[in-house]
């Protein structure tokens, strides 16, 4: 093994940082060994990530009995569910770059030999795995896992509940004891959102990809086979190693396609496009938006998860994990068997392994898909000329055509759903939450909750340059590109201009003349930047558009 720890840990001038080293524990032995780092995003401001600490050990017990070295560091964490509709849910998509960025910091200035990233919460995984991809040591995304589903009158419910019991309390439909139940009871523990929200959908994608070992995602975070799962992880990241196997021998563009894929058959998150996005433009593998068009049209929808079917994330553990999911896209030639996982066995030989519950629902055959495309579709048009994202999963609706009610922060859209402003055939238009104009691009899973809770959801259409959560649902379009603070057409839709989407035709347009669209583009004019100092400011200066996955890059100036 060419070990690169070894520039900070041997010979005569590393004396003084051995001596630092030494004086925490370490011996000459350890020294000696493979340094892994152990990214750790625990942090106690939300459930997702809650009992990460306590996984870490485990992962540090595994790395030890199979030789080597490992040592902890911890980066951040935003939740997405607890700053949801404030200024705060700015944050989110920020500390996906901060995550990489922190990552990335300590592997480089430290030197590990590998790393293992434990992750739950939603940007933490993307942005874990965009760290490995930049380093290129070799490295695995570990998942901390699901909660498990809160209980309410009979029948599991998640925090998507809780939005959407919001907005069916403020227009009338359930009482506040009602609410405050389904408050009490959403959440039974640790654990991220319970859901084929964000955090499940990236966690499927990171089996798929090949970045963490099948098998290991699906397994819940209080469950005690957890343990066993971390402790293994640091026995694989210990053969990575030896074996020089590295992440970007593993994300390939097949891998890439595969990851679509299981986006697709799960009915899962926007946010996939996003994240897929930035991590291919680390490992430098190409990938467009449009990409994800193609897989999506010939992926059928077969797992039955929330937001859009009937099951949580947790009872694809008990359907025999994300590797029966592998199964059935390798199976039905949807996926390329062929791939490379992180284990240094291909993605078909470690989904042969997977053992479906005989009797299980929740992943069905493909014979009986739930529906012929995936969840997912790319629309363009003179609203989006780069392109947005409409998630198809949980509805029949394809086609809507109705006046545009223009609000300029998400805020504002919140009050008109919670008042009874908003009427059957609105396309609601909130603009300026991109990634340079929120800064951020916050999700908008309180309006999407309020609007399914006011019963609205079969009757009116959203569209955004900000994004969605996981567990949205209805006829939402979201990463609309350009955005309204780059002067894209969104910036420039009046109150009460028609709208028209087809999903079948892939379009999305702003129904006036040509010459009236490029008079008001012609006269508009840029805002300032919300933030003019710290984190925002600096990352309005640098990220790129959603259609390009929304990462940061050096200014080219």
């Amino acid at each position: 093994m060419k070990l690169q720890s070894y520039t900070i840990t041997q010979g005569r001038d590393r004396a003084p940082a051995r001596a630092m080293l030494k004086g925490i524990g370490f011996t000459d032995e350890d020294l000696a060994k493979p340094i892994i780092g152990v990214a750790n995003t625990w942090i106690e401001t939300m459930p997702c990530n809650y009992n990460l600490r306590e996984l870490a050990v485990k992962v540090k017990e595994g790395i030890r009995a199979a030789g080597g070295t490992p040592m902890e560091f911890n980066t951040i964490a935003i939740s997405d569910g607890v700053t949801m509709g404030t200024e705060g849910m700015k944050a989110s998509l920020v500390s996906r770059e901060v995550i990489a960025d922190s990552i990335e910091l300590l592997v480089r200035g430290h030197m590990f030999d590998g790393v293992v990233a434990l992750v739950a919460c939603d940007k933490t995984i993307p942005g874990a795995a965009m760290a490995l991809l930049r380093t290129n040591v070799p490295g695995l995304v570990l998942y901390g896992g699901s909660i498990l589903p809160g209980k309410y009158k009979g029948r599991d419910i998640s925090i998507g509940d809780v939005f959407e019991a919001v907005g069916a309390n403020a227009a009338g439909r359930i009482t506040d004891a009602e609410l405050l139940d389904i408050e009490d009871h959403a959440c039974p523990g640790a654990g991220a959102c319970g859901g084929q929200f964000t955090a499940n959908t990236m966690a499927t994608v990171m089996e798929l990809i090949g970045l963490c070992p099948m098998g290991m995602a699906a397994v819940p975070q209080v469950d005690k086979r957890k343990d066993d799962v971390c402790y293994r992880c640091g026995q694989i990241i210990m053969d990575a190693v030896r074996n020089d196997l590295r992440p970007r021998d593993i994300c390939t563009r097949k891998a890439f396609n595969n990851a679509i894929a299981s986006v697709a058959a799960t009915g899962g998150s926007t946010n996939a496009v996003l994240h897929l996005l930035a991590m291919a433009r680390e490992a430098e593998v190409p990938l467009s938006i449009d990409d994800f068009d193609a897989i999506c049209a010939r992926t059928p929808i077969f797992v039955d998860l929330k937001p859009a079917g009937r099951f949580m994330a947790a009872d694809v553990d008990k359907a025999g994990g994300i590797g029966v999911i592998a199964q059935r896209l390798v199976e039905g030639k949807l996926a390329d068997g062929s791939a490379v996982t992180v284990t240094g066995r291909t993605l078909a030989e470690e989904a042969a392994d997977a053992h479906e519950t005989p009797g299980q629902e929740v992943i069905l055959p493909l014979n009986k898909a739930l529906k012929p495309r995936g969840g997912i579709a790319i629309l363009r048009g003179s609203l989006a000329p780069e392109g947005c994202v409409i998630k198809l999963a949980g509805h029949e609706k394809k086609v809507h055509h109705g006046p545009a009610r223009v609000f300029d922060r998400e805020e504002d859209s919140m009050e008109a759903v919670t008042h009874g402003k908003i009427k059957p055939n609105d396309v609601m238009i909130i603009r300026n939450e991109g990634p340079r104009g929120g800064p951020g691009m916050r999700e908008m899973l309180g309006v999407t909750g309020a609007i399914v809770g006011a019963g609205l959801s079969d009757s009116v259409a959203l569209v955004t340059d900000g994004r969605f959560s996981g567990a949205t649902h209805g006829f939402m379009i979201a990463h609309v590109s350009p955005e309204a603070f780059n002067g894209g057409p969104i910036a420039v839709v009046e109150e009460g201009d028609p709208i028209t989407v087809d999903a079948d035709k892939g379009v999305i347009d702003i129904d006036i003349p040509a010459a009236e669209l490029a008079r008001r583009l012609g006269a508009w004019k840029p805002r300032a930047p919300r933030y003019k100092t710290g984190v925002f400011a600096k990352y309005c200066a640098l990220v790129s558009s959603a259609s390009e996955g929304a990462i940061t890059r050096p200014s080219q100036n």
